[in-house]
């Protein structure tokens, strides 16, 4: 999906977004996979100091972790 419509689809209040999309929309902005343990997979920013953590649940990303 384009990179577009991941963000608007975001920013739209998607209650069920696909952790395989919001992985894309976190790369889109220059994050990158920092680490993983279990179902945690950590993304940092060069110019961001806090973390990124997003949870993957049977294919899902939490909602309240995308917001």
């Amino acid at each position: 999906m384009n990179k577009r419509k991941l963000l608007a689809k975001a920013l739209g209040g998607s209650k069920n977004p696909r952790f395989s999309e919001v992985v894309l929309l976190a790369e889109a902005f220059v994050f990158r996979a920092s680490r993983v343990k279990g179902s945690h997979h950590i993304f940092v920013h060069a110019s961001v100091r806090e973390l990124v953590n997003l949870q993957e649940v049977g294919g899902k990303a939490k909602p309240y972790q995308v917001k």
